[in-house]
């Protein structure tokens, strides 16, 4: 897992502190998101798709990581937020 970064704010003159990535992961009947270093899941849904939309939302507003596991807890799917963040450049 990545650790929380440190990003500078040139309008406070100080270190903000980035919220980490959002995974989307199987959580007992149904999916679930959750930041990085938080110990409860933020939301929950009956199905993957629902989950996924809802935690693409959030990394979207908070300009992270969306990692999407399959049912079997491995890693299907990354999509970084904004776009101009992926490290990888790659066009899909």
């Amino acid at each position: 897992m990545r650790s929380i970064e440190h990003v500078w704010d040139e309008t406070e003159g100080e270190a903000a502190v980035s919220e980490g990535d959002i995974h989307t992961s199987k959580h007992g009947d149904g999916w679930a998101n959750k930041a990085e270093g938080n110990e409860r899941v933020s939301n929950t849904a009956p199905t993957k798709a629902e989950a996924q939309a809802k935690g693409r939302e959030m990394a979207t507003e908070r300009g992270v990581e969306h990692v999407i596991h399959r049912e079997d807890g491995t890693i299907g799917e990354r999509n970084t937020y904004p776009r101009s963040r992926d490290p990888r450049r790659s066009k899909g």
